[in-house]
This record gives structure tokens, C-alpha cells and sequence, in this order.
């Protein structure tokens, strides 16, 4: 019996529209948030799946840190990164006010303001990365270079 097809969402939407090739993987009856849970449920190695990570810095501002979901975001190598001397993490009620995704969900694609975005320095090491469809259960495999075509990211030493 084949598999129903997973529905598209508007990550796919504006990698489609945007003439980029990605793969989509479907895991939305698993409810799975937890990115190395993620990792395993797609066969992959955790160094190459990543989750977003949004964050405000003392000045006010917003930031988008993307690291390996095996690793954690190191908030003073990521102030650094940004020219900031401090950043914390956004509260989880902040989350969809701020970029249209939910916790779990929340992609560098497709948010309602594009913010400076920094991805750890691992990301060269990939000629693909995983990372969230912009909804729980969803995830895209996506090449670095094609990435930057829709997120102009920057790469920095982030993770720990």
C-alpha cells in the first residue's frame, strides 16, 4: 500500500517557488519534537540535522541560530557571531507571534521577518542538512548553497 503523500507546507511552498531542490520526510503521527528523536526516525546522522533556534540579544533585536540537534546553541560564541554582548533565548509563548511557527515547528524558511540568521560552523562539512518543514513532523533535506538562496545565513563557530 503506498504511503498518503504528506501535505505541503509553505517551506516546501517557497522552495518549490524558488526553483530549489529539497526532499520532504513525514513523521507527523509520531508528534516527535525532540531533534535527536527526529534524527533517529530518519535514519540520520544527528551532526546532520539541525534545529532553528530564535533568540534576543540586550539591544532588542532578534537572531536565528541553526545548530546540529545533538549540540547545544553556546550563547556567548553566538553574542559574539552577531556583534552583540549578550543574547538568551525567546520565551516559547514569544515564538509564534514573532516568526509564524510554533515550538517544534519552527523553520529558517518562510518567517513573517527575515532575521540575521547564523548556522554552526559544521554546516561545510555537509553537502545536505535536515532541518524542520515549518510544522511539527515535517522535515526538509535541503544542500547548504540552496539554503542560502532563501535565508541569507552567515557561519560562525556557535555550537557546543
Amino acid at each position: 500500500m503506498k504511503k498518503a503523500q504528506a501535505e505541503k507546507t509553505n517551506v516546501m511552498r517557497l522552495l518549490e517557488q524558488n526553483k530549489i531542490e529539497y526532499k520532504h520526510f513525514c513523521y507527523v503521527e509520531t508528534g516527535e519534537t525532540n531533534g535527536l528523536e527526529v534524527a533517529k526516525i530518519l535514519g540520520q546522522d544527528p551532526d546532520k540535522v539541525f534545529k532553528t533556534l530564535v533568540t534576543i540579544a540586550a539591544s532588542k533585536q532578534n537572531y536565528v541560530f541553526m545548530v546540529p540537534v545533538n549540540k547545544e546553541l553556546n550563547l556567548k560564541k553566538a553574542a559574539k557571531a552577531v556583534g552583540e554582548k549578550s543574547i538568551e533565548m525567546i520565551k516559547s509563548k514569544e515564538l509564534l507571534p514573532l516568526t509564524g511557527y510554533i515550538h517544534g515547528g519552527c523553520s529558517p524558511i518562510g518567517m513573517k521577518k527575515q532575521f540575521t540568521t547564523v548556522v554552526d560552523e559544521s554546516v561545510i562539512l555537509y553537502d545536505d542538512i535536515f532541518f524542520s518543514g515549518g510544522k511539527v513532523g515535517y522535515q526538509v533535506n535541503v544542500a547548504p548553497d540552496d539554503l542560502k538562496k532563501l535565508v541569507d545565513y552567515i557561519i560562525a563557530d556557535i555550537a557546543e
